[in-house]
């Protein structure tokens, strides 16, 4: 058993999963203490869904499909957050309508498009063994730029995230930072596409985060230890996949999902042997 891992682990399609599914993680964690926080979890969903619909005009236009599902999330993140200041309906409507009326649309246009072929699954499930070396490039990239602008807006981010009136009572730009923040989220997702899939992306932005706050008592605290929880999961996903021969994006999500029960009764356990 040990001997057929190692070799699973010396493939270099394995190695480059490996680094592309870690470097997410690090960088998840962190972001999705804040949705956790915000309670933004139905904002991710709507940016997740909209990145089927980059995919779709990235294939139909013959451009970058990874470029394409970046611009398509920026764009729409902007969207929202325009639309979220002054909302004649309320955000969790609208963004229930954006979400399932963009990927729809995504479905939809690459339908229509008799000439372009695409493994929907892959893309709605994740695919993190097909990552080459392009990817690879491409996911550290991004990660790297969220790693930058999270690490410098840190303290400020908490700030308008424990009290925003209070932040902008000191000088903070509050629409500036919430936009800068949901643009850093946005890349993440867009990124995260081959790792997950659109429709477990905001998971593995949740669960690690859900997880770790039971363990926490401060905000970095529970970031780093998100983080680790988001490692530990993609490291065990990729070696359930390998001896249960699933797809490993949702079993990511799975290894995340018992380990986040482990921790919430955890504390149960803890009260009732005392």
């Amino acid at each position: 058993m040990i001997d057929s891992l190692v070799l699973f682990f010396s493939m270099d399609f394995v190695l480059y999963a490996l680094a592309a599914g870690i470097s997410l993680a690090l960088v998840a964690g962190p972001l999705g203490s804040f949705i956790v926080w915000r309670r933004m979890s139905y904002f991710g969903d709507t940016l997740a869904h909209s990145a089927l619909l980059g995919i779709a005009l990235g294939l139909l236009t013959d451009s970058n499909p990874q470029l394409s599902i970046i611009i398509s999330c920026l764009l729409f993140a902007f969207l929202l957050t325009l639309l979220d200041r002054k909302p004649s309906i309320s955000t969790d409507t609208l963004l229930g309508i954006l979400a399932h009326s963009s990927l729809a649309l995504g479905v939809v246009v690459l339908a229509l498009a008799d000439t372009v072929r695409v493994d929907l699954e892959a893309y709605l499930f994740g695919a993190l063994l097909t990552i080459g070396n392009t990817d690879l490039i491409w996911v550290l990239a991004v990660v790297s730029l969220v790693a930058v602008v999270l690490f410098s807006f840190w303290n400020d981010f908490v700030s308008i995230t424990v009290h925003a009136e209070i932040a902008e009572i000191e000088g903070a730009n509050v629409n500036r930072l919430n936009l800068i923040l949901v643009l850093l989220i946005a890349l993440t997702i867009a990124v995260s596409m081959k790792i997950v899939g659109v429709l477990l992306i905001t998971s593995l932005l949740i669960i690690p985060p859900a997880a770790a706050r039971s363990i926490a008592t401060t905000p970095e605290q529970m970031a780093v230890r998100a983080s680790i929880i988001g490692c530990i999961s993609v490291g065990l996903g990729l070696v359930s996949a390998f001896y249960y021969d699933v797809p490993v994006g949702p079993s990511i999500v799975v290894i995340a999902t018992l380990i986040f029960l482990g921790f919430y009764f955890y504390p149960s356990v803890l009260k009732t042997r005392r």
